[in-house]
């Protein structure tokens, strides 16, 4: 690929993290404005590691996403992919990608749950005490391995184009933003939202300490999945769950510094692997 369109990847790369920053501003504004719950000790002190965790997120997925568009963008060239041996208007095709690549989200969300290893460095993510805007790419860099791995191979498989892909990769932020976001919405609404998408409350569910309640709701743009592999739990039992993982509270390990060296420390703390649910489902 030539290097004007690498520095145009980046440059988009650079564009898209700057709109997610501005989206994250207003959302953090509403919090204010219609808040969930009242802020306490930890919605301060996560404030700190939780950016900094974001800018390296930023950093890290913004090199895997440029390999990755360079490598859809010669596969495009090459025809190669099976949305492409599809009788499909391109349009419909991009949807078809776009759910396509949710689902990839979807499975590398249980697998993260399922497996030991894989889970060292998802609860970096479920260790907030406090779920906010801020927790949204709260990320250890070997999380951001892991989703780019199922993303890569489901993207090539299936021959996405460049621009489903970026697309994607926008709208998965936004919406982690909005089921992130610690905004209160009447509970009729909520379970309406629900029915297709993951926010504002749904998400919160997956957040608990309960890991009846944990290993359930992993998806992030739609809740179809969750509904069709029954990992589905309703939007209300979000409303007033523990964050957090039992053993992970500590101040130091609640540091910028701290969070990077969980999946290496502490093999037994905050283990959550998929285990049977029996949540309610009303």
């Amino acid at each position: 690929m030539a290097t004007a369109s690498l520095l145009e990847i980046f440059a988009s790369g650079a564009g898209a993290a700057s709109t997610i920053l501005a989206a994250m501003a207003a959302v953090a504004l509403l919090e204010v404005a219609i808040p969930l719950r009242a802020r306490g000790r930890w919605s301060r002190a996560h404030l700190g590691p939780n950016l900094a965790l974001t800018f390296v997120t930023f950093a890290t997925q913004t090199l895997f996403g440029a390999a990755l568009l360079a490598a859809l963008f010669r596969l495009q060239g090459s025809g190669l992919g099976v949305l492409r041996l599809l009788p499909l208007p391109s349009l419909a095709a991009d949807l078809v990608a776009v759910l396509a690549l949710d689902l990839s989200f979807y499975a590398s969300h249980v697998a993260m749950h399922a497996s030991p290893l894989l889970w060292r460095f998802h609860r970096v993510h479920h260790s907030d005490p406090s779920v906010d805007v801020t927790t949204t790419i709260r990320q250890h860099p070997g999380e951001s391995v892991i989703r780019y791995a199922f993303l890569a191979a489901f993207a090539c498989a299936l021959g996405v184009s460049p621009a489903a892909f970026a697309a994607y990769r926008l709208a998965v932020a936004l919406s982690g933003l909005a089921e992130h976001a610690n905004v209160r919405v009447p509970a009729g609404l909520d379970a309406a939202l629900s029915l297709v998408v993951t926010w504002p409350t749904l998400h919160k569910v997956h957040h608990s300490r309960d890991a009846r309640f944990t290993n359930t709701n992993y998806g992030n743009l739609v809740s179809w999945w969750d509904r069709l592999f029954r990992t589905f739990t309703p939007a209300i039992h979000g409303r007033n769950v523990a964050y957090g993982l039992e053993g992970l509270d500590g101040a130091a390990q609640q540091t910028t510094a701290g969070l990077l060296a969980m999946p290496f420390r502490g093999a037994s703390a905050g283990v959550k692997i998929l285990q049977d649910r029996a949540v309610p489902q009303a």
